[in-house]
């Protein structure tokens, strides 16, 4: 198999998992990652797909300006910059995009702070971080529905191969070294936002 079909079918198989999470209501959510880094293409997901459909069109192959590498009838996600961004600023190989309530009522309730922390959580090693009583800071920015601004906003917070930033009332963004790490790196972002918003609840 060819490099492209290998991370087509890396995709797919993300793709598929999330779906049967109900992680991509309403045609929402963009995924993508890396074939080549010189010069830098990478697979995207089509914009406005059931992503609960598995069809040869799911993904487009994209350059590094978002723009499609062939003549398709295909347009990429509407986000893709975030990930033109994320793949020209550091060495990641995949950049995850979903939408939950929890991650969404998350955004919200801690919009106010900028982030949100979390600790003393066993899970917070799915980011690389061993030390005993290690914290995780998920930076949380605004929506703005115009991309470039959205983007500007965003490239801050790219500061490594591996990262995950919160967009108020927008979803998650996550990205690793490879899909392993950045399906990883999502899915223990997801499990602290779900025990967030429980602790909230035995509160009440």
């Amino acid at each position: 198999m060819s490099t492209l079909d290998v991370r087509w079918s890396e995709l797919a198989d993300i793709k598929d998992e999330f779906a049967v999470r109900d992680w991509f209501p309403a045609t929402s959510g963009n995924l993508s990652i890396k074939v080549s880094s010189e010069p830098l293409t990478f697979l995207v997901t089509a914009s406005g797909k059931d992503k609960r459909k598995r069809t040869t069109d799911d993904f487009l192959l994209v350059d590094q300006y978002g723009s499609p590498v062939e003549e398709t009838h295909l347009k990429p996600s509407a986000e893709t910059q975030l990930h033109v961004e994320v793949y020209t600023r550091s060495n990641a190989g995949c950049c995850l995009h979903v939408h939950t309530v929890d991650n969404n009522v998350i955004s919200d309730l801690y919009y106010s702070n900028g982030q949100i922390q979390f600790q003393h959580q066993e899970i917070i090693k799915a980011f690389g971080l061993w030390e005993q009583d290690a914290s995780i800071t998920i930076p949380i920015i605004y929506n703005h529905a115009h991309i470039p601004t959205l983007t500007a906003e965003f490239i801050p917070h790219i500061k490594g191969d591996c990262g995950v930033v919160l967009i108020h009332n927008h979803g998650i963004t996550a990205w690793g070294k490879d899909a392993l790490e950045a399906k990883r790196i999502l899915e223990a972002s997801e499990f602290l936002f779900s025990y967030q918003l429980k602790k909230h609840l035995v509160k009440i």
